[in-house]
């Protein structure tokens, strides 16, 4: 098991203002489509339950949350 963080990104329902924002400061948000995605490193699991808790406490509808995994070298010859 790996102690590195992990590259998340986490699609709610909706455009977050700066106030909804404020509460996720480690997360980058982009607009796509009619939701956000929330993208960033989280250190662990405990990280990601945490802003999962804080996204139900905001009464956000959570959409996908996708570890996004680093890109393996093709092999080589």
């Amino acid at each position: 098991m790996s102690d590195d963080p992990v590259l998340y990104q986490i699609r709610v329902d909706g455009h977050l203002g700066p106030t909804f924002l404020a509460a996720f400061p480690a997360l980058t948000p982009q607009d796509q489509g009619a939701g956000t995605v929330l993208t960033g490193l989280l250190p662990d699991s405990a990280a990601l339950y945490g802003v999962l808790a804080e996204l139900e406490a905001l009464g956000l509808d959570l959409l996908e949350v996708r570890k996004v995994l680093p890109r393996r070298p093709p092999p080589g010859p």
